[in-house]
Protein backbone atom coordinates (compact mmCIF):
# COMPACT_ATOMS: atom_id res chain seq x y z
CA UNK A 1 0.00 0.00 0.00
CA UNK A 2 1.30 3.63 -0.38
CA UNK A 3 -0.59 6.84 1.32
CA UNK A 4 -0.31 10.65 0.82
CA UNK A 5 -0.66 12.39 4.04
CA UNK A 6 -1.12 16.63 3.15
CA UNK A 7 0.16 18.77 5.88
CA UNK A 8 -1.45 22.26 6.46
CA UNK A 9 1.17 23.62 8.96
CA UNK A 10 -0.63 26.04 11.21
CA UNK A 11 -0.94 29.52 10.30
CA UNK A 12 -3.21 31.37 12.36
CA UNK A 13 -3.97 32.02 15.83
CA UNK A 14 -7.82 32.45 14.87
CA UNK A 15 -10.41 30.76 16.89
CA UNK A 16 -11.24 28.93 13.35
CA UNK A 17 -8.70 28.66 10.85
CA UNK A 18 -9.60 29.44 6.96
CA UNK A 19 -10.09 25.95 5.07
CA UNK A 20 -6.47 24.69 3.57
CA UNK A 21 -7.69 25.43 -0.17
CA UNK A 22 -3.79 25.14 -1.54
CA UNK A 23 -4.04 21.27 -0.08
CA UNK A 24 -7.61 21.00 -0.76
CA UNK A 25 -6.59 21.46 -4.89
CA UNK A 26 -3.90 19.21 -4.78
CA UNK A 27 -5.48 16.34 -2.84
CA UNK A 28 -9.05 16.79 -5.78
CA UNK A 29 -5.87 16.18 -8.21
CA UNK A 30 -5.24 13.01 -6.81
CA UNK A 31 -8.99 11.31 -5.72
CA UNK A 32 -9.52 8.00 -6.04
CA UNK A 33 -6.23 6.88 -7.69
CA UNK A 34 -4.17 6.92 -4.12
CA UNK A 35 -4.99 6.82 -0.23
CA UNK A 36 -4.46 10.44 1.69
CA UNK A 37 -5.28 12.38 4.57
CA UNK A 38 -5.26 15.72 5.40
CA UNK A 39 -3.84 16.97 8.55
CA UNK A 40 -4.53 20.63 9.71
CA UNK A 41 -1.86 21.71 12.38
CA UNK A 42 -4.49 24.29 12.52
CA UNK A 43 -6.68 22.35 14.18
CA UNK A 44 -4.75 19.24 15.50
CA UNK A 45 -3.46 19.74 18.68
CA UNK A 46 -0.16 17.61 18.13
CA UNK A 47 -0.22 17.28 14.54
CA UNK A 48 3.53 15.33 14.56
CA UNK A 49 2.15 12.23 16.70
CA UNK A 50 -1.13 12.21 14.56
CA UNK A 51 1.30 12.25 11.62
CA UNK A 52 3.61 9.23 13.19
CA UNK A 53 0.76 6.93 14.13
CA UNK A 54 -0.19 7.40 10.17
CA UNK A 55 3.17 6.86 9.18
CA UNK A 56 3.74 4.18 11.17
CA UNK A 57 0.82 2.25 9.91
CA UNK A 58 2.39 2.46 5.82
CA UNK A 59 5.77 1.98 5.18
CA UNK A 60 5.61 3.98 1.69
CA UNK A 61 4.17 7.50 2.84
CA UNK A 62 4.64 10.43 0.92
CA UNK A 63 4.02 14.00 3.41
CA UNK A 64 3.31 16.50 1.23
CA UNK A 65 3.06 19.83 3.05
CA UNK A 66 2.23 23.48 1.67
CA UNK A 67 4.40 25.96 3.69
CA UNK A 68 4.36 30.23 3.74
CA UNK A 69 6.66 32.03 5.42
CA UNK A 70 6.63 32.81 8.96
CA UNK A 71 4.26 30.69 11.37
CA UNK A 72 3.78 27.88 8.94
CA UNK A 73 7.78 27.69 8.54
CA UNK A 74 7.84 27.34 12.47
CA UNK A 75 5.91 24.54 12.77
CA UNK A 76 6.96 22.68 9.33
CA UNK A 77 10.59 22.60 10.11
CA UNK A 78 10.52 20.79 13.25
CA UNK A 79 7.11 18.25 12.41
CA UNK A 80 8.89 17.54 9.21
CA UNK A 81 12.66 16.83 10.51
CA UNK A 82 11.48 14.74 13.49
CA UNK A 83 9.45 12.67 11.01
CA UNK A 84 12.58 12.05 8.79
CA UNK A 85 14.49 10.87 11.95
CA UNK A 86 12.04 8.25 12.91
CA UNK A 87 11.27 7.36 9.32
CA UNK A 88 14.13 7.75 7.17
CA UNK A 89 12.54 6.88 3.82
CA UNK A 90 9.29 8.96 5.07
CA UNK A 91 9.25 10.70 1.33
CA UNK A 92 8.88 14.74 1.92
CA UNK A 93 7.49 17.04 -0.36
CA UNK A 94 7.47 20.97 0.06
CA UNK A 95 5.27 23.17 -2.40
CA UNK A 96 3.72 26.58 -2.12
CA UNK A 97 5.09 30.06 -1.44
CA UNK A 98 8.02 29.48 0.25
CA UNK A 99 9.60 26.58 -1.40
CA UNK A 100 9.02 28.07 -4.74
CA UNK A 101 11.16 31.23 -3.79
CA UNK A 102 13.76 29.87 -1.26
CA UNK A 103 14.30 26.25 -2.88
CA UNK A 104 17.97 25.83 -1.87
CA UNK A 105 17.25 27.09 1.49
CA UNK A 106 14.66 24.44 1.87
CA UNK A 107 16.86 21.37 0.43
CA UNK A 108 20.21 22.18 2.33
CA UNK A 109 17.75 20.92 5.57
CA UNK A 110 17.41 17.28 6.80
CA UNK A 111 13.57 18.33 6.63
CA UNK A 112 12.83 18.15 2.93
CA UNK A 113 13.52 15.76 0.14
CA UNK A 114 11.94 17.48 -2.43
CA UNK A 115 10.41 20.65 -3.46
CA UNK A 116 7.87 21.39 -6.31
CA UNK A 117 7.59 25.11 -7.38
CA UNK A 118 5.00 27.02 -9.08
CA UNK A 119 1.48 25.73 -9.41
CA UNK A 120 1.60 22.32 -8.61
CA UNK A 121 -2.06 21.53 -9.53
CA UNK A 122 -0.72 20.22 -12.57
CA UNK A 123 2.45 18.74 -11.74
CA UNK A 124 1.93 17.29 -8.45
CA UNK A 125 -0.26 13.83 -9.38
CA UNK A 126 2.64 13.37 -12.27
CA UNK A 127 4.79 13.54 -9.04
CA UNK A 128 2.63 10.93 -6.81
CA UNK A 129 2.29 8.85 -10.50
CA UNK A 130 6.23 8.74 -10.21
CA UNK A 131 7.23 8.20 -6.82
CA UNK A 132 4.19 5.25 -6.61
CA UNK A 133 5.86 3.86 -10.48
CA UNK A 134 9.40 3.90 -8.92
CA UNK A 135 10.07 6.54 -11.71
CA UNK A 136 12.30 10.01 -12.18
CA UNK A 137 10.58 12.16 -10.33
CA UNK A 138 13.39 14.59 -11.67
CA UNK A 139 11.30 14.65 -15.10
CA UNK A 140 8.37 16.30 -13.03
CA UNK A 141 8.03 20.13 -13.34
CA UNK A 142 9.47 22.11 -10.82
CA UNK A 143 10.41 19.70 -8.41
CA UNK A 144 13.86 19.77 -7.24
CA UNK A 145 15.89 17.32 -4.74
CA UNK A 146 19.64 18.90 -4.62
CA UNK A 147 20.36 22.93 -3.82
CA UNK A 148 21.92 24.29 -6.79
CA UNK A 149 19.88 21.66 -9.17
CA UNK A 150 18.32 23.64 -11.75
CA UNK A 151 14.82 22.35 -11.60
CA UNK A 152 12.37 21.95 -14.03
CA UNK A 153 10.76 24.58 -15.68
CA UNK A 154 7.93 25.22 -13.13
CA UNK A 155 4.40 24.03 -13.61
CA UNK A 156 2.08 26.49 -15.59
CA UNK A 157 -1.20 28.08 -14.57
CA UNK A 158 -3.93 25.26 -14.92
CA UNK A 159 -7.50 26.48 -16.10
CA UNK A 160 -9.38 26.96 -12.89
CA UNK A 161 -12.64 25.73 -14.99
CA UNK A 162 -10.58 22.45 -16.01
CA UNK A 163 -10.00 21.31 -12.18
CA UNK A 164 -11.90 19.32 -10.30
CA UNK A 165 -14.02 20.27 -7.33
CA UNK A 166 -12.42 20.59 -4.18
CA UNK A 167 -12.78 17.13 -1.45
CA UNK A 168 -15.24 18.70 1.18
CA UNK A 169 -16.09 16.07 2.47
CA UNK A 170 -12.32 14.96 3.43
CA UNK A 171 -12.72 17.54 6.22
CA UNK A 172 -14.80 18.21 9.33
CA UNK A 173 -16.50 21.26 7.60
CA UNK A 174 -17.36 22.87 10.27
CA UNK A 175 -14.30 23.97 11.83
CA UNK A 176 -13.63 26.38 8.84
CA UNK A 177 -17.01 28.11 9.01
CA UNK A 178 -16.06 30.95 10.99
CA UNK A 179 -18.04 34.26 12.62
CA UNK A 180 -16.77 37.78 10.78
CA UNK A 181 -18.27 40.99 10.62
CA UNK A 182 -20.16 39.99 7.65
CA UNK A 183 -21.89 36.53 8.95
CA UNK A 184 -21.93 33.76 11.13
CA UNK A 185 -20.78 31.19 8.97
CA UNK A 186 -18.40 32.71 6.47
CA UNK A 187 -16.70 30.23 3.68
CA UNK A 188 -13.72 30.81 1.83
CA UNK A 189 -12.98 30.02 -1.52
CA UNK A 190 -9.92 30.80 -4.54
CA UNK A 191 -11.86 31.43 -7.66
CA UNK A 192 -8.56 32.39 -10.05
CA UNK A 193 -4.59 32.28 -10.08
CA UNK A 194 -2.28 35.10 -10.67
CA UNK A 195 -2.15 38.20 -11.52
CA UNK A 196 -1.90 40.11 -14.86
CA UNK A 197 0.02 43.86 -13.27
CA UNK A 198 3.80 43.79 -12.18
CA UNK A 199 4.34 45.30 -9.00
CA UNK A 200 7.64 45.29 -8.15
CA UNK A 201 7.39 44.51 -4.40
CA UNK A 202 4.73 41.67 -4.99
CA UNK A 203 5.99 37.89 -4.78
CA UNK A 204 3.24 36.92 -7.29
CA UNK A 205 5.14 38.70 -9.97
CA UNK A 206 7.79 36.27 -10.24
CA UNK A 207 5.20 33.03 -9.49
CA UNK A 208 2.88 33.85 -12.20
CA UNK A 209 4.76 36.46 -15.15
CA UNK A 210 1.40 38.62 -15.69
CA UNK A 211 -0.99 35.95 -16.19
CA UNK A 212 -4.60 35.41 -14.87
CA UNK A 213 -6.83 32.52 -15.09
CA UNK A 214 -10.47 32.38 -13.59
CA UNK A 215 -13.11 30.45 -13.02
CA UNK A 216 -16.47 31.66 -14.72
CA UNK A 217 -18.76 32.97 -13.36
CA UNK A 218 -20.98 30.29 -13.39
CA UNK A 219 -18.15 27.26 -11.87
CA UNK A 220 -18.13 30.05 -8.93
CA UNK A 221 -21.64 30.50 -8.38
CA UNK A 222 -22.48 26.80 -8.31
CA UNK A 223 -19.38 26.30 -5.63
CA UNK A 224 -20.84 29.19 -3.63
CA UNK A 225 -24.46 28.11 -4.38
CA UNK A 226 -23.27 24.42 -2.91
CA UNK A 227 -21.93 25.51 0.30
CA UNK A 228 -25.15 27.61 0.80
CA UNK A 229 -27.00 24.16 0.45
CA UNK A 230 -24.74 22.09 1.99
CA UNK A 231 -23.58 24.12 4.96
CA UNK A 232 -25.83 27.60 5.20
CA UNK A 233 -23.64 30.02 4.77
CA UNK A 234 -23.57 33.08 4.83
CA UNK A 235 -20.96 34.55 4.01
CA UNK A 236 -17.77 34.19 1.33
CA UNK A 237 -14.00 35.66 1.46
CA UNK A 238 -12.30 34.98 -1.49
CA UNK A 239 -8.42 34.80 -1.43
CA UNK A 240 -7.68 35.03 -5.08
CA UNK A 241 -4.97 37.11 -5.38
CA UNK A 242 -7.00 39.81 -7.97
CA UNK A 243 -10.99 39.35 -7.71
CA UNK A 244 -11.96 42.16 -9.79
CA UNK A 245 -9.83 41.56 -13.00
CA UNK A 246 -12.12 40.91 -15.41
CA UNK A 247 -15.31 43.00 -15.31
CA UNK A 248 -17.81 41.12 -17.24
CA UNK A 249 -16.80 38.15 -15.20
CA UNK A 250 -17.36 40.18 -11.98
CA UNK A 251 -21.01 41.64 -13.25
CA UNK A 252 -21.92 38.03 -14.35
CA UNK A 253 -21.18 36.19 -10.62
CA UNK A 254 -22.82 39.44 -8.96
CA UNK A 255 -26.08 38.79 -10.76
CA UNK A 256 -25.68 35.40 -10.32
CA UNK A 257 -25.91 35.33 -6.08
CA UNK A 258 -27.95 38.10 -5.90
CA UNK A 259 -31.04 35.95 -4.70
CA UNK A 260 -28.73 33.98 -2.39
CA UNK A 261 -28.88 37.21 0.41
CA UNK A 262 -24.56 36.21 1.17
CA UNK A 263 -22.09 38.74 1.85
CA UNK A 264 -18.80 38.68 0.49
CA UNK A 265 -14.98 39.84 0.43
CA UNK A 266 -12.19 39.82 -2.13
CA UNK A 267 -8.68 41.26 -3.14
CA UNK A 268 -8.77 44.17 -6.21
CA UNK A 269 -6.34 46.96 -7.69
CA UNK A 270 -7.86 50.61 -7.33
CA UNK A 271 -7.26 51.51 -10.98
CA UNK A 272 -9.05 48.69 -12.06
CA UNK A 273 -11.98 48.72 -9.63
CA UNK A 274 -12.14 52.60 -10.16
CA UNK A 275 -13.07 51.75 -14.04
CA UNK A 276 -16.07 49.44 -13.18
CA UNK A 277 -19.48 50.71 -14.74
CA UNK A 278 -22.33 52.11 -12.08
CA UNK A 279 -24.38 49.57 -13.33
CA UNK A 280 -21.31 46.86 -12.19
CA UNK A 281 -21.04 48.43 -8.85
CA UNK A 282 -25.24 48.50 -8.66
CA UNK A 283 -24.73 44.60 -8.92
CA UNK A 284 -21.83 44.25 -6.72
CA UNK A 285 -23.69 46.18 -3.75
CA UNK A 286 -27.02 44.34 -5.11
CA UNK A 287 -25.06 40.96 -4.79
CA UNK A 288 -23.49 41.41 -0.95
CA UNK A 289 -20.15 42.86 -2.07
CA UNK A 290 -18.65 44.09 1.42
CA UNK A 291 -15.17 44.88 1.46
CA UNK A 292 -12.93 45.34 -0.83
CA UNK A 293 -9.37 44.93 0.08
CA UNK A 294 -6.88 46.45 -2.11
CA UNK A 295 -2.86 48.00 -1.91
CA UNK A 296 -2.89 51.13 -2.66
CA UNK A 297 0.42 51.44 -0.69
CA UNK A 298 1.77 54.62 -0.33
CA UNK A 299 0.46 58.22 -0.61
CA UNK A 300 3.50 59.73 -2.69
CA UNK A 301 3.08 59.19 -6.64
CA UNK A 302 6.93 58.99 -7.17
CA UNK A 303 7.03 56.00 -4.52
CA UNK A 304 4.19 53.96 -6.47
CA UNK A 305 5.73 54.60 -9.58
CA UNK A 306 9.02 52.96 -8.47
CA UNK A 307 6.58 50.15 -7.21
CA UNK A 308 5.35 50.44 -10.60
CA UNK A 309 1.73 50.73 -9.67
CA UNK A 310 1.09 53.98 -11.46
CA UNK A 311 2.31 56.67 -13.47
CA UNK A 312 0.14 59.23 -13.51
CA UNK A 313 -2.20 60.40 -10.19
CA UNK A 314 -1.94 57.15 -8.64
CA UNK A 315 -2.80 57.85 -5.07
CA UNK A 316 -5.11 60.62 -6.25
CA UNK A 317 -7.17 57.31 -7.59
CA UNK A 318 -6.92 55.69 -4.42
CA UNK A 319 -9.36 58.83 -3.10
CA UNK A 320 -11.49 58.39 -5.79
CA UNK A 321 -12.03 55.19 -5.37
CA UNK A 322 -12.76 55.44 -1.47
CA UNK A 323 -15.03 58.43 -2.55
CA UNK A 324 -17.40 56.09 -4.99
CA UNK A 325 -17.16 52.89 -2.69
CA UNK A 326 -18.79 55.11 -0.03
CA UNK A 327 -21.82 56.15 -2.47
CA UNK A 328 -22.05 51.94 -3.09
CA UNK A 329 -21.40 51.14 0.86
CA UNK A 330 -18.95 49.44 0.37
CA UNK A 331 -16.21 49.48 2.76
CA UNK A 332 -12.25 50.04 1.20
CA UNK A 333 -9.69 47.89 3.25
CA UNK A 334 -6.46 49.79 2.11
CA UNK A 335 -3.09 48.62 2.70
CA UNK A 336 -0.34 50.74 2.57
CA UNK A 337 4.05 49.51 2.91
CA UNK A 338 5.93 52.20 4.20
CA UNK A 339 9.23 52.52 5.08
CA UNK A 340 10.45 52.51 1.58
CA UNK A 341 13.69 53.29 0.27
CA UNK A 342 15.41 55.48 -0.62
CA UNK A 343 14.25 57.78 1.74
CA UNK A 344 11.62 55.79 4.05
CA UNK A 345 11.18 58.72 6.50
CA UNK A 346 9.78 61.04 3.82
CA UNK A 347 8.20 58.17 2.44
CA UNK A 348 6.64 57.86 5.79
CA UNK A 349 5.31 60.66 6.39
CA UNK A 350 3.58 61.43 3.12
CA UNK A 351 1.76 58.58 3.62
CA UNK A 352 0.65 59.04 7.16
CA UNK A 353 -0.59 62.64 6.23
CA UNK A 354 -2.34 60.71 3.50
CA UNK A 355 -4.40 58.56 5.28
CA UNK A 356 -5.66 61.15 7.53
CA UNK A 357 -6.98 62.79 3.90
CA UNK A 358 -8.36 59.14 3.42
CA UNK A 359 -10.08 59.16 6.50
CA UNK A 360 -11.67 62.38 5.89
CA UNK A 361 -13.22 61.24 2.36
CA UNK A 362 -14.49 58.15 3.91
CA UNK A 363 -14.19 57.39 7.64
CA UNK A 364 -15.13 53.67 7.11
CA UNK A 365 -11.84 52.65 5.28
CA UNK A 366 -10.07 49.77 6.88
CA UNK A 367 -5.79 50.70 6.97
CA UNK A 368 -3.45 48.27 7.43
CA UNK A 369 0.09 49.28 7.78
CA UNK A 370 3.40 46.85 6.78
CA UNK A 371 6.70 47.79 6.62
CA UNK A 372 8.71 47.23 3.77
CA UNK A 373 9.88 44.10 3.07
CA UNK A 374 11.74 43.14 -0.22
CA UNK A 375 11.04 39.60 -2.09
CA UNK A 376 13.59 37.81 -4.14
CA UNK A 377 13.85 39.66 -7.52
CA UNK A 378 11.36 41.96 -7.74
CA UNK A 379 13.17 45.24 -9.71
CA UNK A 380 14.60 48.70 -8.71
CA UNK A 381 13.14 48.33 -5.00
CA UNK A 382 14.69 45.28 -4.23
CA UNK A 383 18.00 45.95 -5.92
CA UNK A 384 18.25 49.04 -3.53
CA UNK A 385 17.42 46.68 -0.51
CA UNK A 386 20.56 44.64 -1.51
CA UNK A 387 22.29 47.63 -1.98
CA UNK A 388 21.47 48.95 1.78
CA UNK A 389 22.93 45.36 2.60
CA UNK A 390 19.60 43.27 2.86
CA UNK A 391 19.96 39.48 2.53
CA UNK A 392 17.78 36.61 2.70
CA UNK A 393 18.61 33.42 4.91
CA UNK A 394 20.15 30.65 3.33
CA UNK A 395 19.60 28.29 5.99
CA UNK A 396 16.02 27.34 7.93
CA UNK A 397 17.28 27.58 10.85
CA UNK A 398 17.90 31.37 10.13
CA UNK A 399 14.77 31.67 8.47
CA UNK A 400 13.40 30.20 11.81
CA UNK A 401 14.70 33.09 13.85
CA UNK A 402 12.72 35.46 15.87
CA UNK A 403 13.70 38.72 14.07
CA UNK A 404 12.69 36.67 10.92
CA UNK A 405 9.42 35.48 12.27
CA UNK A 406 8.59 39.43 12.43
CA UNK A 407 10.33 40.61 9.34
CA UNK A 408 8.59 38.35 7.31
CA UNK A 409 5.17 39.19 8.66
CA UNK A 410 6.48 42.75 7.81
CA UNK A 411 6.22 44.15 11.22
CA UNK A 412 10.00 44.33 11.67
CA UNK A 413 12.24 47.70 12.44
CA UNK A 414 15.46 45.34 11.98
CA UNK A 415 16.01 46.27 8.18
CA UNK A 416 19.08 48.19 7.23
CA UNK A 417 17.39 51.21 5.74
CA UNK A 418 14.78 51.73 8.69
CA UNK A 419 15.84 54.95 10.34
CA UNK A 420 15.74 54.49 14.60
CA UNK A 421 12.23 55.54 15.42
CA UNK A 422 10.05 54.96 12.30
CA UNK A 423 8.53 51.72 13.12
CA UNK A 424 7.25 53.44 16.67
CA UNK A 425 6.16 56.82 14.98
CA UNK A 426 4.11 54.41 12.58
CA UNK A 427 2.87 52.16 15.77
CA UNK A 428 1.76 55.08 17.79
CA UNK A 429 -0.50 56.65 14.62
CA UNK A 430 -1.69 53.16 14.27
CA UNK A 431 -3.03 53.29 17.53
CA UNK A 432 -4.34 56.77 17.88
CA UNK A 433 -5.97 56.00 14.01
CA UNK A 434 -7.97 52.87 15.11
CA UNK A 435 -9.30 54.66 18.28
CA UNK A 436 -10.28 57.76 16.63
CA UNK A 437 -11.94 55.11 13.53
CA UNK A 438 -12.77 52.06 15.17
CA UNK A 439 -12.75 49.05 12.58
CA UNK A 440 -16.18 47.78 11.25
CA UNK A 441 -14.61 43.96 11.47
CA UNK A 442 -14.65 43.81 15.22
CA UNK A 443 -18.07 43.12 16.24
CA UNK A 444 -17.50 42.17 20.04
CA UNK A 445 -16.87 46.79 19.71
CA UNK A 446 -20.09 47.98 21.38
CA UNK A 447 -21.19 51.27 20.30
CA UNK A 448 -20.32 52.58 24.31
CA UNK A 449 -16.56 50.91 23.55
CA UNK A 450 -16.86 53.07 20.46
CA UNK A 451 -17.59 56.02 21.97
CA UNK A 452 -15.06 55.73 24.74
CA UNK A 453 -12.13 55.03 22.05
CA UNK A 454 -12.88 58.03 20.04
CA UNK A 455 -13.64 59.96 23.02
CA UNK A 456 -10.53 59.65 24.15
CA UNK A 457 -8.27 59.74 20.68
CA UNK A 458 -10.10 62.87 19.96
CA UNK A 459 -7.33 65.35 20.60
CA UNK A 460 -4.44 63.58 20.01
CA UNK A 461 -5.69 63.18 16.49
CA UNK A 462 -6.88 66.48 15.93
CA UNK A 463 -3.57 68.12 17.06
CA UNK A 464 -1.55 65.35 15.66
CA UNK A 465 0.06 64.37 18.68
CA UNK A 466 0.73 60.32 18.38
CA UNK A 467 3.55 59.63 21.12
CA UNK A 468 3.49 57.40 23.51
CA UNK A 469 -0.29 56.80 23.19
CA UNK A 470 -0.39 55.23 26.62
CA UNK A 471 -3.84 55.78 27.47
CA UNK A 472 -5.04 53.81 24.09
CA UNK A 473 -3.12 50.94 24.61
CA UNK A 474 -4.42 50.21 28.09
CA UNK A 475 -8.07 50.91 27.04
CA UNK A 476 -7.35 48.77 23.29
CA UNK A 477 -5.77 46.01 25.96
CA UNK A 478 -8.60 45.71 27.80
CA UNK A 479 -11.51 45.57 25.40
CA UNK A 480 -8.80 43.32 23.63
CA UNK A 481 -8.98 45.39 20.13
CA UNK A 482 -8.53 43.01 17.26
CA UNK A 483 -7.42 44.77 13.97
CA UNK A 484 -8.79 44.18 10.47
CA UNK A 485 -5.73 42.25 9.41
CA UNK A 486 -5.92 39.94 12.68
CA UNK A 487 -9.89 39.18 12.09
CA UNK A 488 -8.93 37.27 8.68
CA UNK A 489 -9.42 40.72 6.14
Amino acid sequence: MTQVLFFNPASSAQRKPVLPMSILALAATIEGSVDYQIIDGNLVHDPQERLRLLIEQDAQTMLAVTVMPGPQLHQAVPVCRALKRLFPNLMVVWGGYFPTQHADACLQSDAVDWVIAGHADESFPGLVTAWVKGQDISRVPGAQSKPGQAPGKPGAIPDPDTLPDFPYHRLDMEAYLRPTFMGKRTFAHHSSYGCPFFCNFCAVVNMVDGKWKAQSAGRVEQVIRGAVDRWSIDAVEFYDNNFFVSEARTLEFSQRITDLGIRWWGEARVDRLLGYSDETWQAMSASGLSMVFMGAESGSDETLQRMNKGRTAAAEKTLDLARRMRDWNVVPEYSFVVGNPPDPEADTMATLEFVRKLKSINPATEIIFYLYTPVPLAGDLYDQAQSAGFEFPTTLDEWLSDSWLDIIQRRSADLPWIVPGLNQKVRNFERVLNARYPTVTDQRLSPGWRRALKALSGWRYRFRYYRAPVELMALQKLIRYQRPETSGF
